[in-house]
């Protein structure tokens, strides 16, 4: 098992939140541009606009250069998530070839035909983790959905899985150097919609991203009154500029832990392409946050990896 040494000691670390950038992903997205889709090596073009590093086409080849990745920096474990509905085959491809490292997400989209079997496919037969809601994306309400709330009852009869759900703001970066639209429905982004089902389906686990992504206020309501709410820590938390009153990071996480406690929040990076691969400033800025506040060796232990660890009924 690898530790990383901290401010707080020796810990496990565990990111519940990495995209996997498939070579999938990005023939999906070529298939939306009708522009790249005419050029003679689309994959060359689409390294070119990004900068990026393609990946390659075999996924599990892809789950290798994350192990590598993850051992440079001393993380034990993360959540991949397939990053384009559809994609399930391969981030379980990769999390089939490296089983103590990665746990599988995927996004999911419910309004699509037969969304109970879809699911159950990807949790029964793929072994993947946890299902991917993006309401704005999609343009759903996840509180009316029937295919979401099929979901979500597969989840609840799952130990071990849990649904995340995209709430506040949405920005696909990828998409934005593609010039692809992103026609999202910010009006179904927030938490609270979440709570019909959180309460009907206590025993399923939700994820919320982002503290809420710039409704974290609604983030603490719903996790407040419904324990089976998670919340992850991910990314560079630019939502923080849309409060009314300045706060940051630091204050995120004091209110986080007296509202949801240490035993429901989930770190994360946001992490996705390569070459930058796994973003440690994310990771060195919330250490340095929890720090500030006088946080435990515990409650850094518990969020930091503890608590993924936990989720996926992992001793």
């Amino acid at each position: 098992m690898k530790t990383k040494t901290t401010p707080f000691g020796e810990i496990e670390i565990g990111d519940a939140h990495c995209h996997f950038f498939s070579r999938k992903l990005f023939e999906t997205l070529i298939g939306q541009s009708p522009a790249l889709s005419k050029e003679p090596d689309p994959i060359a073009n689409v390294a070119e606009l990004t900068g990026w590093v393609m990946p390659p086409s075999d996924p599990a080849e892809l789950g290798g250069v994350w192990a590598t990745e993850l051992d440079k920096f001393d993380v034990q474990a993360a959540m991949l998530i397939a990053s384009v509905p559809g994609d399930e085959d391969s981030v379980a491809a990769a999390a089939a070839a490296f089983p103590e490292r990665f746990f599988g997400a995927f996004m999911f989209d419910p309004t699509k035909p037969d969304s109970e079997m879809r699911a159950k496919r990807a949790f029964d037969d793929l072994k993947l983790k946890v299902a991917c809601l993006f309401p704005a994306m999609q343009q759903y309400s996840i509180a009316e959905s029937e295919g979401a709330r099929a979901v979500v009852a597969l989840a609840s009869e799952r130990p071990g899985t849990a649904v995340f759900v995209h709430c506040g703001a949405l920005s696909v970066g990828i998409r934005k150097k593609l010039g692809l639209k992103s026609p999202f429905d910010m009006r179904r982004s927030n938490p609270l919609d979440i709570y019909k089902l959180a309460a009907e389906f206590p025993s399923a686990k939700f994820i919320v991203p982002h503290f809420g992504a710039g409704m974290f206020r609604e983030t603490m309501m719903l996790a407040d009154l419904c324990p089976n709410v998670l919340i992850d820590t991910s990314s560079s938390n630019k939502w923080m500029n849309y409060e009314t009153s300045p706060v940051d990071l630091p204050t995120v996480f004091k209110r986080a832990l007296a509202v949801v406690g240490h035993e429901r929040l989930l770190f994360g990076t946001d992490s996705s392409f390569f070459p930058r691969g796994w973003h440690e400033a994310i990771f060195y800025a919330q250490v340095n946050a929890l720090v500030e506040i006088g946080a435990s060796e515990e409650q850094a232990q518990a969020i930091f990896g503890g608590n993924l660890r936990k989720l996926f009924h992992i001793v």
